[in-house]
Protein backbone atom coordinates (compact mmCIF):
# COMPACT_ATOMS: atom_id res chain seq x y z
CA UNK A 1 0.00 0.00 0.00
CA UNK A 2 1.25 3.30 -1.39
CA UNK A 3 1.18 6.25 1.59
CA UNK A 4 2.55 8.78 -0.14
CA UNK A 5 4.39 9.70 -3.90
CA UNK A 6 6.80 12.56 -4.29
CA UNK A 7 5.50 14.54 -7.72
CA UNK A 8 7.72 17.34 -9.28
CA UNK A 9 9.55 17.65 -12.59
CA UNK A 10 13.06 16.62 -13.28
CA UNK A 11 15.74 19.71 -12.85
CA UNK A 12 18.23 19.71 -15.53
CA UNK A 13 21.45 22.25 -15.28
CA UNK A 14 21.58 24.24 -18.79
CA UNK A 15 20.49 26.93 -19.73
CA UNK A 16 20.07 28.47 -16.21
CA UNK A 17 17.67 31.44 -15.34
CA UNK A 18 18.12 33.98 -12.83
CA UNK A 19 16.27 36.52 -11.36
CA UNK A 20 16.70 38.35 -7.69
CA UNK A 21 14.47 39.31 -5.31
CA UNK A 22 14.38 40.92 -1.53
CA UNK A 23 14.26 38.77 1.34
CA UNK A 24 13.09 39.90 5.20
CA UNK A 25 16.05 41.53 5.46
CA UNK A 26 16.38 43.63 2.82
CA UNK A 27 19.35 41.64 1.00
CA UNK A 28 19.00 40.70 -2.41
CA UNK A 29 19.50 37.16 -2.84
CA UNK A 30 19.60 35.35 -6.08
CA UNK A 31 17.09 32.27 -7.30
CA UNK A 32 18.46 30.26 -9.99
CA UNK A 33 15.43 28.70 -11.78
CA UNK A 34 16.09 25.75 -13.47
CA UNK A 35 14.84 25.24 -16.77
CA UNK A 36 10.72 24.40 -17.14
CA UNK A 37 10.69 22.60 -13.39
CA UNK A 38 9.94 23.39 -10.71
CA UNK A 39 13.23 23.02 -9.35
CA UNK A 40 15.15 26.18 -8.19
CA UNK A 41 18.22 26.64 -6.13
CA UNK A 42 18.25 29.74 -3.84
CA UNK A 43 21.50 31.46 -3.35
CA UNK A 44 22.14 33.23 0.87
CA UNK A 45 19.00 30.98 2.04
CA UNK A 46 18.72 31.19 6.06
CA UNK A 47 18.77 28.32 7.39
CA UNK A 48 17.67 28.80 10.76
CA UNK A 49 14.59 27.78 9.65
CA UNK A 50 15.49 24.80 8.82
CA UNK A 51 17.07 23.30 11.67
CA UNK A 52 15.45 22.48 15.01
CA UNK A 53 17.36 24.72 17.19
CA UNK A 54 16.21 27.62 15.33
CA UNK A 55 19.52 29.05 14.98
CA UNK A 56 22.76 29.25 12.56
CA UNK A 57 23.72 31.12 9.04
CA UNK A 58 22.57 31.08 5.72
CA UNK A 59 23.85 28.67 2.73
CA UNK A 60 25.48 30.13 -0.02
CA UNK A 61 23.25 27.83 -2.09
CA UNK A 62 20.26 25.95 -1.46
CA UNK A 63 17.89 24.03 -2.89
CA UNK A 64 15.28 20.97 -2.11
CA UNK A 65 14.65 18.42 -4.60
CA UNK A 66 11.20 16.82 -4.89
CA UNK A 67 12.76 13.80 -6.37
CA UNK A 68 15.99 11.56 -7.38
CA UNK A 69 16.66 13.29 -11.09
CA UNK A 70 16.29 16.73 -9.51
CA UNK A 71 18.39 15.20 -6.98
CA UNK A 72 20.86 14.30 -9.48
CA UNK A 73 20.79 17.38 -11.32
CA UNK A 74 21.46 19.48 -8.21
CA UNK A 75 24.65 17.52 -8.07
CA UNK A 76 25.49 17.80 -11.72
CA UNK A 77 25.16 21.60 -10.82
CA UNK A 78 27.36 21.07 -7.86
CA UNK A 79 30.08 19.36 -9.80
CA UNK A 80 29.98 21.21 -12.95
CA UNK A 81 30.93 24.05 -10.58
CA UNK A 82 33.28 22.56 -8.14
CA UNK A 83 30.96 23.36 -5.44
CA UNK A 84 31.46 21.47 -1.79
CA UNK A 85 28.08 19.88 -1.33
CA UNK A 86 25.90 19.48 2.18
CA UNK A 87 23.36 16.98 2.83
CA UNK A 88 20.42 18.60 5.34
CA UNK A 89 17.73 16.67 6.28
CA UNK A 90 14.76 17.20 9.00
CA UNK A 91 17.73 19.46 10.42
CA UNK A 92 17.07 17.49 13.73
CA UNK A 93 20.88 16.91 14.72
CA UNK A 94 22.52 19.59 13.59
CA UNK A 95 24.17 22.85 14.93
CA UNK A 96 24.72 25.01 11.82
CA UNK A 97 27.38 27.78 12.57
CA UNK A 98 26.39 31.67 12.81
CA UNK A 99 28.17 32.13 9.49
CA UNK A 100 26.50 29.80 8.06
CA UNK A 101 27.48 27.09 5.23
CA UNK A 102 29.63 28.25 2.09
CA UNK A 103 28.91 25.88 -0.94
CA UNK A 104 25.49 23.94 -2.23
CA UNK A 105 23.31 23.03 0.74
CA UNK A 106 20.76 20.27 -0.67
CA UNK A 107 17.42 19.90 1.76
CA UNK A 108 16.03 16.18 0.86
CA UNK A 109 13.01 16.64 3.30
CA UNK A 110 10.76 17.11 -0.16
CA UNK A 111 12.20 13.63 -0.68
CA UNK A 112 9.06 11.36 -0.09
CA UNK A 113 6.93 8.35 -0.35
CA UNK A 114 6.73 5.49 1.57
CA UNK A 115 5.52 1.75 0.82
CA UNK A 116 3.88 -0.92 2.96
CA UNK A 117 4.18 -4.77 1.01
CA UNK A 118 2.12 -6.98 2.54
CA UNK A 119 3.94 -9.79 1.06
CA UNK A 120 7.42 -9.44 2.39
CA UNK A 121 6.61 -7.12 6.00
CA UNK A 122 9.01 -4.45 4.19
CA UNK A 123 8.97 -1.05 4.83
CA UNK A 124 10.63 1.26 1.60
CA UNK A 125 10.41 4.73 2.35
CA UNK A 126 12.30 7.76 0.65
CA UNK A 127 14.72 9.74 2.46
CA UNK A 128 13.02 13.01 3.77
CA UNK A 129 10.05 11.07 5.21
CA UNK A 130 9.04 11.74 8.61
CA UNK A 131 10.40 8.95 11.37
CA UNK A 132 7.39 9.54 13.48
CA UNK A 133 4.70 9.69 10.72
CA UNK A 134 6.18 6.02 9.69
CA UNK A 135 6.43 5.21 13.20
CA UNK A 136 2.24 6.00 13.37
CA UNK A 137 1.40 4.74 10.17
CA UNK A 138 2.76 1.80 10.74
CA UNK A 139 1.08 1.08 14.01
CA UNK A 140 -2.15 1.86 12.42
CA UNK A 141 -1.43 -1.03 9.89
CA UNK A 142 -0.75 -3.17 13.18
CA UNK A 143 2.93 -3.33 11.76
CA UNK A 144 4.95 -4.35 14.68
CA UNK A 145 8.91 -2.70 15.06
CA UNK A 146 8.86 1.01 14.58
CA UNK A 147 7.23 1.69 18.30
CA UNK A 148 9.75 3.16 19.30
CA UNK A 149 10.71 5.77 16.39
CA UNK A 150 7.96 7.65 17.42
CA UNK A 151 9.82 10.08 19.08
CA UNK A 152 12.87 10.53 16.43
CA UNK A 153 12.49 14.17 15.43
CA UNK A 154 14.60 13.00 12.33
CA UNK A 155 14.01 11.75 8.63
CA UNK A 156 14.56 8.50 7.32
CA UNK A 157 17.55 9.01 5.57
CA UNK A 158 19.07 10.93 8.35
CA UNK A 159 17.96 7.61 10.67
CA UNK A 160 20.27 5.79 8.65
CA UNK A 161 23.01 8.26 8.38
CA UNK A 162 23.41 8.22 12.11
CA UNK A 163 21.51 4.54 12.95
CA UNK A 164 18.71 6.29 15.25
CA UNK A 165 17.69 4.67 18.46
CA UNK A 166 15.80 4.40 21.35
CA UNK A 167 14.24 2.28 23.65
CA UNK A 168 17.15 -0.30 23.01
CA UNK A 169 16.34 -0.38 19.50
CA UNK A 170 17.71 0.66 16.55
CA UNK A 171 17.61 1.50 12.39
CA UNK A 172 20.57 -1.08 11.92
CA UNK A 173 18.42 -3.71 13.63
CA UNK A 174 15.90 -3.88 10.65
CA UNK A 175 17.02 -2.17 7.97
CA UNK A 176 17.47 -4.30 4.85
CA UNK A 177 18.95 -2.23 2.50
CA UNK A 178 19.69 1.77 1.96
CA UNK A 179 19.81 3.05 -1.53
CA UNK A 180 22.51 6.17 -1.59
CA UNK A 181 24.16 8.60 -3.96
CA UNK A 182 27.45 9.50 -4.91
CA UNK A 183 28.35 12.59 -6.39
CA UNK A 184 29.18 11.49 -9.71
CA UNK A 185 25.38 10.82 -9.83
CA UNK A 186 25.55 6.76 -9.82
CA UNK A 187 23.20 4.82 -7.23
CA UNK A 188 23.98 1.84 -4.79
CA UNK A 189 22.55 0.10 -2.78
CA UNK A 190 24.13 -0.98 0.20
CA UNK A 191 23.53 -3.62 3.34
CA UNK A 192 23.85 -2.84 6.98
CA UNK A 193 27.38 -4.48 6.93
CA UNK A 194 28.62 -2.50 4.42
CA UNK A 195 27.24 0.59 6.02
CA UNK A 196 29.56 -0.47 8.60
CA UNK A 197 26.70 0.11 11.87
CA UNK A 198 28.01 1.31 15.67
CA UNK A 199 26.43 2.88 18.21
CA UNK A 200 24.87 5.92 17.10
CA UNK A 201 27.15 6.21 13.53
CA UNK A 202 27.66 4.56 10.28
CA UNK A 203 30.48 4.49 7.28
CA UNK A 204 27.63 7.38 5.65
CA UNK A 205 28.75 9.70 8.49
CA UNK A 206 31.26 12.35 6.99
CA UNK A 207 31.33 11.02 3.66
CA UNK A 208 29.49 12.43 0.14
CA UNK A 209 27.07 9.96 -0.47
CA UNK A 210 23.48 10.74 0.02
CA UNK A 211 20.91 8.12 1.05
CA UNK A 212 17.84 8.59 -1.43
CA UNK A 213 15.68 5.60 0.29
CA UNK A 214 15.81 2.41 2.75
CA UNK A 215 13.91 -0.66 3.35
CA UNK A 216 13.36 -1.87 6.60
CA UNK A 217 11.86 -5.54 7.62
CA UNK A 218 8.62 -5.19 10.31
CA UNK A 219 6.29 -7.46 11.35
CA UNK A 220 2.65 -6.80 9.62
CA UNK A 221 -0.27 -9.28 10.95
CA UNK A 222 -0.48 -7.68 14.76
CA UNK A 223 -3.69 -5.87 16.37
CA UNK A 224 -3.45 -2.13 15.41
CA UNK A 225 -4.85 -1.27 18.71
CA UNK A 226 -2.25 -2.76 20.51
CA UNK A 227 0.44 -1.72 18.29
CA UNK A 228 -0.77 1.71 18.52
CA UNK A 229 -1.18 1.67 22.34
CA UNK A 230 2.35 0.33 23.01
CA UNK A 231 3.51 3.86 20.30
CA UNK A 232 1.38 5.94 22.32
CA UNK A 233 3.71 4.52 25.33
CA UNK A 234 6.66 5.06 24.11
CA UNK A 235 5.41 9.36 22.65
CA UNK A 236 4.04 9.61 26.33
CA UNK A 237 7.00 8.48 27.94
CA UNK A 238 9.85 10.87 25.49
CA UNK A 239 6.96 13.64 26.24
CA UNK A 240 7.27 13.08 30.15
CA UNK A 241 11.12 12.71 29.98
CA UNK A 242 12.19 15.45 27.70
CA UNK A 243 11.89 18.79 26.72
CA UNK A 244 9.41 19.71 23.76
CA UNK A 245 8.93 23.57 25.02
CA UNK A 246 11.76 24.80 23.21
CA UNK A 247 13.68 24.20 20.66
CA UNK A 248 16.52 21.51 20.68
CA UNK A 249 18.53 19.35 18.68
CA UNK A 250 17.60 15.80 20.71
CA UNK A 251 20.21 14.47 22.16
CA UNK A 252 23.94 16.06 22.42
CA UNK A 253 26.27 13.31 23.22
CA UNK A 254 26.49 10.07 22.72
CA UNK A 255 26.46 7.43 25.93
CA UNK A 256 29.79 6.66 27.15
CA UNK A 257 28.67 3.22 28.35
CA UNK A 258 28.49 2.20 31.48
CA UNK A 259 27.14 5.77 31.95
CA UNK A 260 24.70 8.22 30.24
CA UNK A 261 25.98 11.09 29.37
CA UNK A 262 22.29 13.06 30.96
CA UNK A 263 23.16 11.00 34.23
CA UNK A 264 27.30 12.54 34.03
CA UNK A 265 25.88 16.38 33.41
CA UNK A 266 23.69 16.22 35.90
CA UNK A 267 25.42 14.98 38.69
CA UNK A 268 28.63 17.95 37.43
CA UNK A 269 26.01 20.22 38.72
CA UNK A 270 25.44 21.66 35.13
CA UNK A 271 21.28 21.44 35.11
CA UNK A 272 20.24 24.79 33.56
CA UNK A 273 23.44 25.75 33.37
CA UNK A 274 23.04 29.12 30.75
CA UNK A 275 25.40 30.79 27.85
CA UNK A 276 23.77 33.70 26.15
CA UNK A 277 20.26 32.29 25.50
CA UNK A 278 21.52 27.65 25.43
CA UNK A 279 20.65 26.29 28.32
CA UNK A 280 21.48 22.81 30.06
CA UNK A 281 17.59 21.71 30.02
CA UNK A 282 16.20 21.45 33.32
CA UNK A 283 14.56 18.08 32.36
CA UNK A 284 16.85 16.34 31.11
CA UNK A 285 20.89 17.71 31.04
CA UNK A 286 21.46 15.80 27.63
CA UNK A 287 19.57 18.01 26.37
CA UNK A 288 21.10 22.14 25.66
CA UNK A 289 17.72 24.12 24.77
CA UNK A 290 17.29 27.73 22.59
CA UNK A 291 15.56 29.33 25.31
CA UNK A 292 14.98 32.45 23.19
CA UNK A 293 17.39 34.64 20.94
CA UNK A 294 20.24 32.33 21.33
CA UNK A 295 23.32 31.92 18.39
CA UNK A 296 24.84 28.84 17.40
CA UNK A 297 27.93 30.45 19.08
CA UNK A 298 26.34 29.91 22.34
CA UNK A 299 25.44 26.39 21.82
CA UNK A 300 28.46 25.40 20.69
CA UNK A 301 30.29 27.34 23.73
CA UNK A 302 27.93 25.43 26.34
CA UNK A 303 28.97 22.12 24.56
CA UNK A 304 32.28 22.85 24.78
CA UNK A 305 31.99 23.61 28.82
CA UNK A 306 30.67 20.58 29.30
CA UNK A 307 32.67 18.46 27.93
CA UNK A 308 35.46 20.09 30.06
CA UNK A 309 33.55 19.96 33.29
CA UNK A 310 32.76 16.60 32.97
CA UNK A 311 35.90 15.49 31.97
CA UNK A 312 37.64 17.75 34.93
CA UNK A 313 35.39 15.73 36.89
CA UNK A 314 34.83 11.99 35.67
CA UNK A 315 37.94 12.22 33.12
CA UNK A 316 35.48 11.21 30.45
CA UNK A 317 35.68 12.73 26.96
CA UNK A 318 31.89 13.22 25.90
CA UNK A 319 31.76 12.54 22.38
CA UNK A 320 28.80 15.14 20.51
CA UNK A 321 26.23 13.22 18.69
CA UNK A 322 24.90 16.52 17.56
CA UNK A 323 26.67 17.04 13.78
CA UNK A 324 28.23 20.44 13.78
CA UNK A 325 27.90 22.06 10.06
CA UNK A 326 30.31 25.69 9.44
CA UNK A 327 32.96 27.26 11.09
CA UNK A 328 32.79 27.35 14.67
CA UNK A 329 36.67 28.71 15.16
CA UNK A 330 37.10 31.36 17.70
CA UNK A 331 32.91 31.00 18.88
CA UNK A 332 34.29 31.27 22.43
CA UNK A 333 36.31 34.07 22.31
Amino acid sequence: MTISQAVGNVCTVSALNTKKHQTANSVDSEVIYLPNTDCAIKSQACLSAFTSYRVGGAADLYVAPRNLEALQASLKYAKERDLKVTTLGAGSNLLVSDGGISGLVIATRHLRFSNFDPQTGQLTVAAGESIPSLAWAAAELGWQGLEWAVGIPGTAGGAVVMNAGAHNSCIADMLVSAEVLSPDGTLETLTPEQLGYNYRTSLLQGGDRIVTQATLQLAPGADPAKVVAITKEHKKHRLSTQPYNFPSCGSVFRNPKPYSAGWLIEQTGLKGYQIGGAQVALLHANFIVNRGGAKASDIFCLIRHIQHQVQERWSINLEPEVKMLGEFQGACG
